[in-house]
């Protein structure tokens, strides 16, 4: 299993209030889940009107469909929206190479999970 993850940070011109970026975003987050089925969040700079980082991820059994997924989520990105590519940069993980890490911790994210429902963070 290759897991493969890019973030992007891109710059919104013409978005003069959080309401534009807010529609920018949302159309490219839709066509790069309906498109690629890659998985979108906004990640970063939440509240800055004329800019974002997104996040992308997807899972395969093979890295080459990984890595070109992520280069049509860029290509789709550059050629279809109201924005421009800033900045992006992509990692791969392989299951094996996961192997070694330190076990999850399972109940302090849940003890997280429900922390942030309740809203204390």
């Amino acid at each position: 299993m290759v897991i493969g993850v890019m973030q992007i940070e891109i710059d919104i011109p013409g978005a003069g209030c959080l309401k534009d970026k807010r529609r920018v975003i949302r159309s490219v987050k839709d066509a790069c889940h309906r498109h690629h089925i890659v998985s979108v969040a906004e990640v970063s700079a939440l509240d800055v009107w004329n800019r974002s980082v997104l996040g992308v991820s997807i899972v395969s059994n093979s890295g080459m469909i990984v890595a070109q997924t992520l280069d049509r989520v860029l290509e789709r990105i550059r050629s279809g929206y109201d924005c421009e590519i800033i900045d992006t940069h992509r990692e791969f993980v392989r299951m094996e190479d996961l192997a070694g890490s330190p076990a999850i911790d399972s109940e302090q994210i849940d003890r997280e999970m429900l922390a942030h429902a309740e809203g204390v963070l």
